[in-house]
């Protein structure tokens, strides 16, 4: 059998960790959204096999059992009685090692998929638990809607849309490790967010009180490793955004504005400072469709 997933990139519009677990792991206070800038998974079955495979249109990625995807269809072949191999083929449009949890989306996309062709009827809340054994975002991913996202990840509380806004996304040329990154929080240091007045002001569809508590508290751990990101950043206010800010432990950075024209012209302009720029719009449910088309540059 055969299924292709729709993979939507995340964003955090707010992001905060208390503190660790007695593990080591860090407790997530977020507020994520999806967006209309997505990978595409093909998942194709094999009967009686047990070889799983994945191939991408880029070279960047591992597709062996390091790739998330690969990790994903592992993890849902353990509960079969029968053995059925899996083919996965994913076209990638998220940037890589960008904040934007491409890779966590690809794993969620595989795991909706093969709960579907296998009939495994597992709900979205079973999924998100068990997508938490292989990475903190894939979890959200699963669902791929506004949500506030709490616990290690596998949290997921849906928040219903955001107010109408657009979105355009810049990624520097430099990459991040976000292990590094997790390994050099103090919590005792961070500048803790307001993440439930991020939620209030979603579900009031009151858009300048969002604007006014978004934040991440990783952004001055990443800037010391990734300096454009305050000069990205910068760039997006001065031409007009309404609020801008690094996107998961970074270093892709977003700005938002209400009016298409005004993030038109942001997109236009970041241009001629940054190699990948999008304007996008947030996604309501993994079902939404917009009209217009997500410009790349």
């Amino acid at each position: 059998m055969e299924i292709s997933e729709k993979a939507p990139a995340k964003l955090n519009l707010s992001l905060d960790t208390p503190f660790r677990h007695q593990d080591g792991e860090p407790e997530w206070r977020m507020v994520m959204t999806a967006i209309d800038l997505s990978d595409y998974v093909h998942i194709k079955t094999i009967p009686n096999s047990k070889e799983i495979t994945v191939q991408t249109n880029t070279g960047f990625l591992p597709c062996d059992q390091r790739n998330l995807a690969y990790q994903a269809a592992k993890l849902l072949q353990s509960k079969l009685d029968k053995p059925e191999g899996v083919e996965i083929d994913i076209d990638k449009h998220i940037p890589v090692s960008a904040g934007m949890g491409g890779g966590s989306a690809d794993a969620a996309a595989v795991l909706r998929g093969l709960n579907k062709i296998w009939n495994l009827n597992m709900s979205r809340e079973e999924l998100a638990k068990l997508a938490l054994t292989i990475d903190s975002d894939v979890p959200f991913c699963v669902y791929s809607e506004p949500a506030l996202v709490t616990g290690r990840g596998e949290k997921i509380t849906p928040i219903g849309p955001l107010p109408p806004m657009w979105l355009v996304i810049a990624k520097p040329q430099a990459s991040v490790s976000t292990p590094t990154i997790l390994r050099q929080i103090h919590e005792q240091h961070l500048n803790h967010q307001e993440v439930q007045n991020v939620v209030s002001a979603i579900k009031q569809q009151n858009f300048d009180k969002m604007c006014l508590h978004m934040g991440n508290a990783l952004e001055p751990i990443t800037m010391k490793k990734c300096p454009d990101i305050i000069k990205i950043k910068d760039k997006m206010l001065q031409f007009g955004a309404d609020a801008a800010q690094m996107s998961g432990s970074g270093p892709t950075v977003f700005g938002i504005s209400q009016k298409k024209s005004r993030a038109t012209h942001i997109y236009n302009s970041l241009r001629g400072f940054c190699k990948e720029v999008y304007l996008v719009r947030a996604l309501d449910s993994l079902t939404t469709k917009y009209w217009f088309f997500v410009k790349k540059d």
